[in-house]
């Protein structure tokens, strides 16, 4: 009897093998072609009587009703002209984000065959946090100042736990996040299981079309903190359902367990190891628990309510 569980065992795991190859071969058959233009590098090194042809080529990025002091005055900026030293230092190519962009672009437009691989125009946005990487249809807008690692000194005025997400490896992760925008059904109800469930949700779209990625640059944590999580996992979920707060809809149990900061409020002595976010951590093991467990497309999981995800998950954690 143990004899023939073993095989069974063994022929789910080849057969599981065989299709993940399948879809490799797939993902990788996809021709896609990407064009990058250096909007960084034609702004910052140019000259006052290039505005013009700037601001025809790309008027989204002038907006009406601003002169052109607005812009020339930019350009003679000390220390924006010094963020683009840094930004050309770090990235004098493209080489170090053209590969990831083609599989990502693949595997979107494997899972999503209505997309195709849009134009990627590099920016610098100031270290504005709100718009590092934007995925909108047809155009990717990447700010490669917001991507020169962590501890550069540009930086210094932000808090540690903010830090982490200027790393490069951030960006792709980032692009995901705007990307799943609108195609993540919204929490029916307020609970925080339903905000667990939704960020859970984006967090699984980051294991489809960012296999090679560390599941610390998919949430934005550090290696040790995503150690910290899964060695604390089943007492975390303990907490949580001692407490009974998974449906309750407080909205203060958002600012503990979803909202970005420097750690999560269990208001206990483990509050200042723990990483921020700590929900949104809790609900992707829940959707890929479930994912594991049901024979369902990631496209249909996405549309799912969360209730009927954490009912069929069978999620269990590791002690």
């Amino acid at each position: 009897m143990k004899k023939y569980v073993l095989l069974l065992v063994a022929a789910a795991f080849f057969a599981s093998c065989k299709k993940e190859d399948k879809v490799t071969e797939a993902i990788e058959a996809i021709p896609v072609k990407i064009t990058i233009e250096r909007f960084d590098t034609l702004f910052y090194e140019s000259k006052p009587e290039d505005l013009a042809q700037l601001k025809n080529k790309y008027p989204f990025f002038f907006p009406a009703g601003n002169p052109d002091t607005v812009w020339t005055n930019k350009l003679q900026n000390p220390l924006l002209q010094e963020l683009y030293g840094e930004v050309k230092k770090k990235y004098p190519n493209n080489a170090a984000f053209e590969g990831d962009l083609e599989d990502l672009f693949k595997r979107i437009q494997y899972y999503y065959p209505e997309y195709k691989a849009p134009k990627v125009i590099t920016l610098i946005s100031e270290v504005d946090t709100d718009a590092k990487a934007i995925y909108a249809d047809s155009l990717v807008l990447l700010s490669l100042d917001t991507y020169l690692g962590k501890d550069h000194r540009f930086y210094e005025g932000f808090p540690k736990y903010q830090r982490q997400g200027f790393e490069p490896s951030q960006m792709m992760p980032d692009l995901v996040s705007s990307f799943s925008q609108g195609k993540i059904a919204p929490p029916t109800d307020r609970s925080l299981l339903g905000q667990m469930i939704y960020f859970g949700k984006e967090l699984y779209m980051k294991d489809m079309l960012l296999p090679e990625a560390t599941d610390g640059a998919k949430i934005e944590y550090t290696e040790d903190q995503v150690k910290w999580c899964q060695e604390n996992e089943a007492e975390i979920w303990r907490y949580f359902i001692d407490n009974k707060i998974l449906f309750d809809t407080d909205t203060k149990l958002m600012q503990r367990f979803i909202s970005v900061g420097p750690y999560s409020k269990f208001y206990l002595e483990i509050d200042m190891e723990s990483p921020g976010r700590i929900g949104q951590w809790l609900g992707w093991q829940i959707v890929r628990s479930y994912m594991k467990n049901n024979e369902v497309t990631m496209q249909k999981m996405l549309a799912m309510d969360a209730k009927e995800i954490f009912d069929n998950s069978k999620y269990k954690p590791k002690k």
